[in-house]
C-alpha cells in the first residue's frame, strides 16, 4: 500500500475500531437506544451508517466496485447484537484494506466523481473518510456516555 494511502488507512481504522468498540457489551436495547434530542441516532445508526460511508467511498468511489449502498436506511437500522456490526466491520476491514493496496499512488491525485459532493480527487475521498469516521465516532462515545447516564 502507497505510504500515503496507508497513512489515512491509519486514521481511519482507529476511528473505525473505536467506534465499534462503542458497542461493546451492550444489549439489543442499548444498541439501539437514542438520545432524547432532535436528530440524535443510536450506535447502531451511527455505526452502520459510518461502515457504510467507509464502504461507498473506499470500495465504491476509489475502486470501482459497485456497493449497493442505502444511506437512508443506515440510519433505521437495529441490531439484536453488537455482533452483528462488530462482524461486519471485521470483513469490511479487510475488503477495505485489499481495495487500498490495490490502488496505484496516482489515485491521490485522480479525479473521481462523489456521488454527493461532485469532482474530488483520491485525496479528498480518503480525508472525507477519515474526517467521517473520526465525527461519527465522537458522536458514538457521547451517545454511550448519554445511555449510561440514563441507566444510573
Amino acid at each position: 500500500m502507497h505510504p500515503e494511502i496507508a497513512l489515512f488507512w491509519r486514521y481511519i481504522t482507529s476511528s473505525l475500531d473505536r467506534l465499534v468498540a462503542c458497542l461493546d457489551g451492550l444489549d439489543e436495547a442499548g444498541l439501539n437506544w437514542q438520545p432524547p434530542a432532535p436528530g440524535a441516532n443510536s450506535l447502531s445508526a451511527l455505526a452502520t451508517h459510518t461502515l457504510g460511508n467507509a464502504e461507498e467511498n473506499i470500495i465504491e468511489t476509489l475502486a470501482g466496485q459497485p456497493v449497493g449502498r442505502d444511506r437512508e436506511a443506515e440510519f433505521a437500522a437495529c441490531a439484536a447484537t453488537a455482533d452483528e456490526i462488530t462482524g461486519r466491520w471485521h470483513d469490511l476491514r479487510g475488503r477495505l484494506e485489499a481495495a487500498l493496496a490495490a490502488l496505484p499512488p496516482a489515485v491521490l491525485d485522480a479525479e473521481f466523481a462523489h456521488p454527493r459532493r461532485g469532482a474530488l480527487t483520491g485525496r479528498a475521498i480518503l480525508l472525507v473518510v477519515a474526517r467521517h469516521a473520526a465525527e461519527h465516532l465522537g458522536q458514538a462515545e457521547l451517545t454511550r456516555d448519554l445511555l449510561r447516564a440514563s441507566r444510573g
